[in-house]
């Protein structure tokens, strides 16, 4: 073979072998099932009655001592679920002493509150109502509230029957189940799972390698990326941040103190500020602080750059 030829077939072998490379690096997997984040997929079996009246009592602050505070208050749906706010502000302006997790996809945690002291969303709904430093009412109060409001009365019977009286069950339920239709699926990494090649940047999905071989993975997954687990907070170096119980309130045991539900990462761009204390103002701070206290990572700017590019890419659909 002339060398020319030789040197030509060398070179298109070598375009092949990087144009292969840069298939694979970008490709998105064959199945969903290939990958530890999974996507995040429509609600089903919501009872739209239900969920309609639930609607109504998230937005209504009559449930409040003030008469100013709402659920929405704290979980503002335009503020991708939460306030924005290192602590949420309850009734009489009291600064509460944790941050406010975000309602988007909570119906895919493992439990409620940081420290998951309540199992599901129905349980949940009823604590803030009658929290002194939140809304700041008293159950009987807010059923005899409901109850007054002809509107509320009819609206009950039709979901709950004909003879219901309305009681905190009733209350707790239909906002239980309106929050489950806050799922936000559609976000361009769910896209690129499901098969659009192009939905990522190379840098953010080298953003995504580095989660994943940096072990954030192992926190960080299924399909609200996170939710799933508790986990002790400062493993490699101690969180300096505002101390707290964590789990220990709930189970009591020492071994769990400083141990908080895993927050999700679905929608983390607009949830700032971030951890219980919301002691990170921005998602590169927050990166940096976890790498180095869970991991024993010291991200370049580039590599938090890319990770921070990645965890933009979980933003889904938002409420409307």
């Amino acid at each position: 073979m002339h060398l020319r030829s030789i040197a030509a077939t060398i070179a298109l072998a070598a375009g092949a072998a990087l144009a292969a490379t840069a298939i694979a690096q970008t490709s998105p997997p064959s199945s969903p099932l290939d990958e530890p984040i999974t996507p995040i997929l429509p609600p089903k079996q919501i009872d739209l009655g239900k969920a309609e009246l639930g609607k109504k009592l998230f937005f209504d602050p009559r449930l409040s001592k003030s008469g100013f505070i709402s659920c929405n208050s704290c979980h503002n749906l335009s503020m991708g679920g939460s306030d924005n706010l290192p602590t949420s502000i309850g009734d009489r302006w009291q600064r509460g002493p944790i941050n406010s997790p975000t309602v988007l996809n909570s119906s895919l945690n493992v439990a409620q509150f940081w420290d998951g002291r309540a199992q599901d969303l129905q349980e949940q709904a009823g604590g803030p109502i009658a929290n002194p430093a939140e809304m700041a009412f008293s159950h009987t109060l807010a059923v005899d509230m409901l109850a007054s409001i002809p509107a509320y009365v009819r609206e009950f019977r039709q979901v709950f029957g004909v003879n219901t009286r309305i009681e905190l069950e009733q209350v707790t339920a239909a906002i239980a189940e309106f929050e489950k239709t806050l799922v936000t699926p559609n976000s361009r990494f769910d896209q690129w799972l499901l098969g659009k090649a192009d939905a990522l940047t190379p840098d953010e999905l080298e953003g995504y390698k580095l989660f994943k071989e940096s072990g954030c993975i192992a926190c960080h997954n299924g399909e609200a990326v996170g939710g799933n687990s508790f986990q002790k907070m400062g493993i490699v170096e101690p969180y300096k941040g505002e101390p707290a119980e964590g789990r220990a309130a709930v189970t009591g045991k020492d071994a769990d103190r400083f141990s908080f539900k895993v927050p999700t990462l679905r929608n983390v761009e607009l949830t700032y500020p971030y951890f219980h204390d919301g002691a990170a103002q921005t998602l590169a701070e927050a990166v940096d602080i976890m790498g180095r206290i869970q991991l024993g990572r010291h991200y370049s700017k580039e590599e938090n750059d890319k990770i921070v590019a990645f965890l933009r890419t979980l933003t889904g659909d938002q409420p409307t």
